[in-house]
């Protein structure tokens, strides 16, 4: 037997508990890993709460992203073995706990510690997945939505990285790190349009932030084409593509992540760590806004 955080039905963060479970078995081309470290989402918090809901799998263990070392192998699986030092998305949840399955990872650089490795992996193969599904190009004009949270963040330096030209919608404490990244702050709001198009017409509309904006964003991008929402359930209202997690590109999003965060070349969203065991408590900072950071839960 090992230990994980247990979603005891839907509610408040008091659902999660440290409890026993079984320890997984890894199936055709998946690994099991020895979690050392583990991402919150907000997806996590919607799950949770039961804002978003589907099988959860018994037992019910969230967490998209971890990072750990390979304690077994499955059938089917070449280039990783046991000692390993990965980071990992994982499509199926299951990160807050000792021991975690997964089907996509990416080897971790020794420079990249196991917090900041497990900070990566969901919020970089969304950052990825999305710009690459806009057709992102060299000379192009791109508005993230959320571009201070943690996959907007990510965006950012992805979309500039390819050339792009950024407009970034964050908060007032977020200014000075856009304007150091390369993109131009804009503030939400009633005044949002109007900022947006002082600065410049744009081509696509990345909406990392799911806060109700798909209007401007289709107002702004000229029509619905090209604005996709990682979050806002409105979208098929506004003809816009709700974009979920893929397989496909995703463990090479996870190493290029990790390799770009290794040689100093992105930066991501300030951690806050936590005992795993905490789950409940970091759930409740989070949904409080009493902790702005991303909280990152870690076993000994």
């Amino acid at each position: 037997m090992s230990n994980a955080v247990v979603m005891n039905g839907y509610g408040p963060p008091s659902v999660l508990r440290w409890a026993e479970v079984p320890v997984p078995e890894p199936a055709e081309g998946q690994i099991r890993i020895r979690v050392k470290a583990a991402g919150i989402s907000p997806t996590d918090l919607a799950i949770r709460s039961g804002a978003l809901r589907f099988p959860l799998g018994d037992p019910a263990v969230l967490g998209y992203e971890v990072a750990g070392t390979v304690d077994a192998v499955g059938p089917g699986v070449t280039g990783t073995a046991v000692g390993d030092e990965v980071g990992a998305f994982l499509l199926g949840r299951g990160g807050y706990a000792e021991y975690a399955l997964a089907s996509v990872w990416a080897h971790k650089p020794a420079s990249v510690s196991w917090t900041d490795a497990a900070a990566i992996p969901g919020s970089v193969e969304a950052a990825a997945r999305v710009l690459r599904r806009l057709r992102i190009v060299q000379g192009e004009r791109l508005l993230v939505l959320g571009g201070g949270g943690s996959v907007g963040l990510i965006a950012v330096q992805l979309a500039l990285t390819m050339g792009a030209e950024v407009v970034s919608a964050v908060g007032p404490q977020d200014d000075a790190l856009t304007e150091e990244l390369g993109a131009v702050p804009v503030r939400y709001g009633a005044a949002l349009v109007s900022a947006v198009r002082a600065s410049g017409p744009v081509d696509a509309v990345f909406d990392a932030a799911g806060t109700g904006v798909l209007a401007d964003a289709v107002a702004l991008a000229g029509g619905p084409e090209r604005v996709i929402t990682l979050s806002d359930h409105d979208a098929a209202r506004f003809g816009v593509v709700l974009s979920g997690p893929t397989v496909e590109h995703a463990a090479d999003a996870v190493s290029e992540g990790l390799r770009l965060f290794a040689e100093g070349r992105l930066r991501i969203k300030e951690r806050y760590l936590l005992p795993m065991p905490d789950a409940a408590e970091a759930h409740r900072l989070l949904e409080s806004r009493e902790v702005r950071s991303r909280i990152i839960l870690t076993l000994e």
